[in-house]
């Protein structure tokens, strides 16, 4: 990662920033505030191009429901990749109460039907993708599987020998894995944009409307209910949600506007186990004891429900 004051050089000179705040950083990058000529922007610095490019790529799909903060810039400083966009102001989606999520719902449900509209037919492949080769698997259900296996080259490198030195999580990953394999049948091969990462504070609302929709460097693609998946999943890691049906209502929200989704609760199981298999491999790779903690427990709370209504309560 670029050096603090490197940064800071290349900010104030070559990009001209007349005030520049460090904010909280990403998984990936390290991010400042900045205001240029009355301008309030974001500079972001990562090791991973690709992320920003992603995120250009996919600004130029954002329409009123899908806001995506525009790229203006990408380049190269001190052997990182850097990239300019114009500030989104609000507060991330998970920092509501139940209440704040059932007022917001109405235009998240329109942010992934937008998400869902986009049109695909330019790009190839499934699963993670970037700007030149497109997917990175052939099938949707090789996406799913290839968490047992592997991972993007470069990144979270060595996941595999740290799970084995942790038997509980080995264990809760061996078994959603069977799990996974056996519900991918049910999940159909479509091709939709996925974000992924909707919980990380990558959703913005400001006055009950969704503000931004952030960082795509996670983005895949295949089956849209992937992400509807990822909040039924993550909706217990924010306990003011604990009594908010999402699979339900998002279910409520595809009849009313007279979508047909076949199978959808296995196929939103299906995907929230999967997003334990990511959760576990992620965070034993880190080494954060509690968030790998929380995920074993999520996953078997996930194994252990086997009707329909499985997401509407814990365990």
């Amino acid at each position: 990662m670029i050096d603090d004051a490197v940064a800071r050089a290349f900010l104030a000179g070559p990009l001209g920033a007349e005030r520049i705040e460090t904010t909280r950083p990403g998984e990936w990058s390290k991010v400042y505030a900045i205001t240029r000529r009355s301008e309030e922007l974001i500079v972001r610095f990562s090791r991973w191009r690709d992320d920003f490019e992603k995120d250009r790529a996919v600004a130029r799909w954002r329409n009123a429901d899908l806001p995506v903060p525009e790229v203006l810039e990408i380049g190269e400083v001190a052997g990182s990749a850097y990239a300019v966009s114009r500030l989104a102001h609000g507060g991330p989606l998970e920092e509501l109460d139940a209440n704040g999520l059932r007022r917001v719902l109405p235009r998240l449900f329109a942010a992934l039907d937008a998400m869902r509209a986009i049109d695909l037919s330019a790009t190839t492949g499934y699963g993670g993708w970037d700007v030149h080769h497109g997917g990175q698997q052939a099938s949707w259900r090789d996406s799913l599987l290839t968490v047992g296996a592997t991972v993007p080259p470069g990144r979270n490198e060595g996941w595999r020998e740290r799970l084995a030195e942790s038997p509980d999580a080995a264990d809760a990953f061996a078994r959603a894995l069977d799990a996974v394999t056996e519900l991918a049948d049910a999940c159909p091969e479509d091709r939709h944009l996925i974000h992924d990462d909707l919980l990380n504070r990558n959703v913005l609302v400001e006055d009950d409307r969704i503000a931004a929709v952030l960082d795509w460097g996670s983005s895949m693609y295949g089956d849209f209910l992937y992400d509807v998946a990822l909040l039924v999943y993550g909706r217990d890691w924010v306990p003011a949600w604990s009594g908010v049906d999402v699979a339900a209502l998002f279910a409520e929200h595809y009849r009313a506007t007279g979508f047909d989704v076949p199978r959808f609760y296995e196929r939103v199981r299906c995907y929230a186990l999967r997003q334990g298999l990511s959760g576990i491999g992620y965070n034993v790779w880190k080494g954060h004891a509690a968030n790998l903690a929380w995920h074993v427990a999520r996953t078997r709370e996930l194994l252990a429900a086997l009707q329909p209504g499985w997401c509407s309560a814990r365990g």
